[in-house]
């Protein structure tokens, strides 16, 4: 139960410090669409999509109008297509994302997650091929979503994948050089992704969940901005102490609507995943928090410290506040996603190598990344590998969403409009990796994977 003084609280949060509900997604389990047939495989795929999730939108504004929460997306994930479309006689697999977009648009949600693949230690012809797709698929679908999962601790790093990935963004991006290559940003690479995680566009439903199941990602920065403001001056266990209540107020009100939205869906309650998503809003920035800690700019030395307590505290909160947190929970750093990030980056205070730095402490990785468009398919894939490695031996997520913008040069600004924002092109090294990347093979997992 809720008192009256949370209520209150939760009203002023949300009427001055940008609490949200980021996003109701809902997983959808497509493993009983798989047939030889394509065209039978999608068809079933997008009857179930709309069958499973025909309210969802209308439960999300309904929920917005009973309670006075805003509910920002309502969001599909599904499971990763190359399980699925691997049963299936076909070569390509841009109809599959063509059937799922084709979803998205009849049940109105914001985005579709799932053109996804599991490649962490080896390929399966269906993987490859769903690799090989992703470059059209995402090109010719308006907001379908995809993922790679390229390492884990347990199996180590695929860097056959990674080199793929390397290439697959780069023809990504220039399918999409009239909109600066906007498709790289629904494209996720990942080490240790997580089945639960509701945030795109790294979405997917896992293969260990139930046929259906309802996330709900919750987004406070602007709250956990407002309440460092009062602790000014305190020391470092004050500042966790209140970020740490923060963050409880936060996951209670995303527990309420998980739990509301389940009930009136009829669909079980998986996980709050809280995690303080910026947006390119004034009051809504994870960089503004650290830097009301005592930091300059965002960037500078002890920002990765300050990240740590934050992330830290973030999860400890949630945790206090729900038995079902899940998903990533913690602090983002998207640049093009976050003022105070996008600023950093122009000043020239937050560079690639901070940013890489500051992974080893959050909840994702280096998100929402411009780069130079003739920035070579072997850099990426070695920046893939630097960012794998980090998650790899910390046993944590980490991600890549890297945009190489064609046409932009250093200080170009590319902008994708909306909660995606603009993102400062930002150098990368010059120095080749070219014959890094080219030995290919599995880089083994760490010693921490012997677990058993």
């Amino acid at each position: 139960m809720f008192n009256s003084n949370e209520i209150l609280d939760t009203i002023h949060m949300i009427d001055q410090q940008h609490l949200d509900v980021r996003t109701i997604t809902m997983g959808v389990s497509l493993l009983d669409c798989c047939d030889s047939d394509p065209k039978a495989a999608c068809r079933k795929i997008y009857e179930k999509i709309v069958r499973s999730a025909k309210d969802l939108v209308k439960t999300g504004e309904d929920i917005e109008h009973e309670f006075g929460i805003p509910i920002v997306n309502k969001r599909i994930s599904v499971t990763p297509m190359a399980l699925v479309a691997g049963a299936s006689r076909c070569e390509d697999y841009t109809p599959f994302a063509v059937a799922l977009d084709k979803a998205r648009a009849e049940t109105g949600v914001n985005f579709i997650g799932g053109f996804s693949a599991l490649v962490q230690k080896g390929m399966t012809p269906a993987d490859e091929k769903l690799i090989r797709s992703i470059p059209q698929a995402l090109s010719e679908t308006e907001l379908v979503c995809g993922s790679v999962n390229v390492g884990s601790t347990k199996a180590g790093i695929n860097m056959d994948a990674v080199a793929l990935m390397g290439r697959t963004i780069k023809d990504l991006a220039q399918r999409t050089a009239d909109r600066g290559g906007f498709g790289c940003a629904k494209l996720v690479v990942f080490c240790n992704a997580v089945e639960d995680n509701p945030f795109m566009a790294g979405a997917f439903h896992g293969v260990s969940e139930g046929d259906r199941v309802i996330n709900v990602g919750v987004s406070g920065p602007g709250v956990v901005y407002h309440a460092l403001q009062s602790v000014k001056g305190a020391p470092f266990d004050v500042v966790a102490e209140t970020v740490k209540k923060t963050a409880f107020r936060i996951t209670r009100m995303g527990q309420l609507v998980a739990q509301e939205a389940s009930r009136w869906l009829n669909v079980p309650f998986g996980i709050v995943d809280l995690s303080l998503a910026p947006t390119p809003a004034i009051g809504d920035s994870v960089a503004r928090i650290l830097e009301e800690m005592g930091l300059e700019t965002c960037g500078t030395h002890g920002t990765t410290a300050a990240l740590a307590l934050l992330n830290d505290a973030v999860k400890k909160g949630g945790v206090m506040a729900s038995s079902s947190v899940g998903g990533l929970s913690g602090a983002f750093i998207p640049v093009s996603e976050d003022e105070g990030m996008i600023a950093a980056a122009q000043s020239g205070t937050l560079c690639l190598d901070k940013l890489e730095a500051m992974t080893c402490v959050c909840s994702v990785g280096l998100d929402m990344i411009a780069v130079p468009g003739d920035t070579t398919a072997e850099t990426i894939s070695a920046i893939i590998a630097d960012e794998a490695a980090i998650g790899m031996v910390n046993s944590k997520t980490t991600a890549v969403r890297l945009i190489p913008a064609p046409g932009k040069k250093v200080g170009d600004m590319v902008e994708f409009g909306g909660l995606l924002g603009s993102a400062p092109v930002m150098p990368v090294h010059p120095e080749s990796s070219a014959d890094f990347v080219r030995r290919g093979g599995r880089i083994p997992a760490p010693m921490q994977s012997l677990k058993n």
